[in-house]
Formats: structure tokens, C-alpha cells, sequence
């Protein structure tokens, strides 16, 4: 760990001077400036890899593992005790396609909220641009989506289910997916900054998501249940479109409905937001570390 923390402060050192300007202030971070400090980035990204698995017996086996145990117990709970129907697609591999997006999303939400405390060493020390720490995290969260997509394709081998003619457009839905990510995971880096509490709010947050969020069960099932004004506030968590929509592009079925624009809508003003806040506190971030 120390001859990686002066690597990076050797690379920040040999990197492009920066120019702050106090009078001239921006509302959205640049984009230019982050582009020069990509090896940092990558570094970083890097960098958290190996240490997520560092000093474990199995190491890398835990990326398999853990998104395993959370489908068996989907399943379990879901397909066995509450006998959710999923018509033609075997309960375990709809909950799988669930899964793709949403433990993509869990991650970047839990370690991009605590990402910016985690780094007030060299906050501290040096300038560069805050906003890569919080998006190394997004591109570490990739190893959970591939295990995930690896785990489907198993899975429907082993079902003899063959992906619909949409599939084209599930990459354009996983995108969506990592935007919804990145917009809450900055925001709640930003946060986390003045508001501590954050750190004990997020697992919270992620376990209530996953209930809230149609993982496994199909929308539908909600919708049975709620009236359709109730159906417009529960599309309003960003992740309920786009795992209907992800879904729909494997296994075809009766296309989303026009509310799953609502969660669209509402991951580009989180986004939106998320960049123009962070921008906002990012001089002040060393004075709250």
C-alpha cells in the first residue's frame, strides 16, 4: 500500500499545472482537467482491485460467491416460500438478469459514498481533480457486472433459453444503469463529506433498494398491488426502469410501459445534479476530511 499511495502522488507531481481561477466559477466539473489525470484514474481504479481481494484465501472467487449466495437466497425467498411467478423463465435466471444492474449499482453506491473519507490522505496533500475518486469505483464495479452476465449465460445454457432479437438493446439499458450509478454514488460522496451519518444510511438504503427495485419479482406484481398514482412515486427509484427494460431486452415479453421513463427521467436530473453539487463543495473537500 505505501509504494502505491507514492506512485500516485509521483504521477500527480509529473502531471500538467492547473490553473484555479477564483472568479471564474464553473457548474460542472471539467472535463478537459480529468482527462489529463487519467492515469491517476486508472491507478486508482487499479489500485482498489487489488485490494479488494488482497490478504483473502480464495481471492478472487469471492466476485463468484457473493453474487451466487444473493440468488440463492432470492430464490429461496422469492421462488420457493412466495411462489412468484415469472411465466416462462425459470425464477433463478430472472432474478439473474435482475441482478446484472442492480449489484452494479449497489457497489458503486456503497464505496463511492465512503470513497472521498477513505482518501483524505492525499486529499490533503496534493490537487487534483476529487471527482476520480468516486468514478475509479464505477470502473471497479465492472468486475461484479461481467461476473453477473457470466453467471446468465451459464444459466441459459443450462435452461436451453435463448436471449430475444431485443437483446441489441440490453448494452443501451446497462449504460443507463451506470449513469443511474455514477448520479447517486457522486452525490453521495459529496455528501458523506459534512454528513457522516451517510456512512451508516447507505447499507440501509441499498438493502431497502433491493425490495423496492423489481430484482426478483416481475413488475407487474407491484402493480397489482398499488393504485397507479402509487405506481408513478414507485418508478421514481431510478434502478425500476432499467431492470425492466434490461429485462425485457434478453427475454422479450410485453415491452415496458411509457412509466419507465419516469425512472429515465429521474436518473438524468440525479446526474445532472450530482455533477453540478459536487462541483459546488469540491474546493472545500480538504477542509471537511
Amino acid at each position: 500500500m505505501p509504494k502505491t499511495t507514492d506512485s500516485i502522488e509521483r504521477k500527480l507531481r509529473m502531471s500538467k499545472i492547473t490553473i484555479i481561477d477564483a472568479e471564474h466559477r464553473k457548474f460542472f466539473p471539467s472535463l478537459s482537467e480529468i482527462r489529463r489525470y487519467k492515469d491517476l484514474f486508472f491507478t486508482l481504479a487499479w489500485r482498489d482491485f487489488r485490494v479488494r481481494y488482497a490478504q483473502t484465501t480464495i481471492g478472487f472467487l469471492w466476485a463468484f460467491i457473493q453474487p451466487i449466495v444473493t440468488l440463492i437466497i432470492l430464490t429461496l425467498v422469492f421462488g420457493r416460500f412466495a411462489k412468484v411467478d415469472t411465466g416462462p423463465i425459470p425464477h433463478a435466471l430472472f432474478t439473474t438478469c435482475g441482478l446484472i444492474t442492480w449489484t452494479y449499482f449497489a457497489f458503486v453506491m456503497t464505496n463511492s459514498g465512503k470513497s472521498i473519507i477513505e482518501s483524505q490522505g492525499m486529499i490533503k496533500k496534493i490537487y487534483f481533480p476529487r471527482l476520480i475518486i468516486p468514478l475509479s469505483k464505477a470502473v471497479v464495479g465492472l468486475i461484479d457486472l461481467s461476473v453477473t452476465v457470466l453467471i446468465l449465460i451459464v444459466l441459459m445454457f443450462y435452461y436451453g433459453i435463448t436471449p430475444e432479437s431485443t437483446v441489441w438493446l440490453a448494452p443501451i439499458f446497462l449504460i443507463i444503469g451506470m449513469i443511474a450509478a455514477l448520479g447517486v454514488g457522486i452525490w453521495l460522496s459529496a455528501l458523506t463529506i459534512r454528513f457522516r451519518d451517510f456512512q451508516h444510511i447507505i447499507p440501509f438504503i441499498v438493502q431497502l433498494g433491493m425490495f423496492i427495485t423489481p430484482v426478483a419479482y416481475p413488475i407487474e406484481k407491484a402493480a397489482e398491488q398499488m393504485p397507479q398514482w402509487a405506481m408513478s412515486i414507485y418508478y421514481l427509484n431510478p434502478m425500476a426502469g432499467v431492470v425492466q427494460g434490461f429485462r425485457w431486452s434478453v427475454f422479450g415479453g410485453e415491452p415496458p410501459g411509457n412509466m419507465m421513463y419516469i425512472s429515465f427521467a429521474t436518473i438524468l436530473v440525479i446526474f445532472v445534479t450530482s455533477l453540478m453539487y459536487f462541483k459546488r463543495v469540491e474546493d472545500e473537500i480538504a477542509d471537511f476530511v
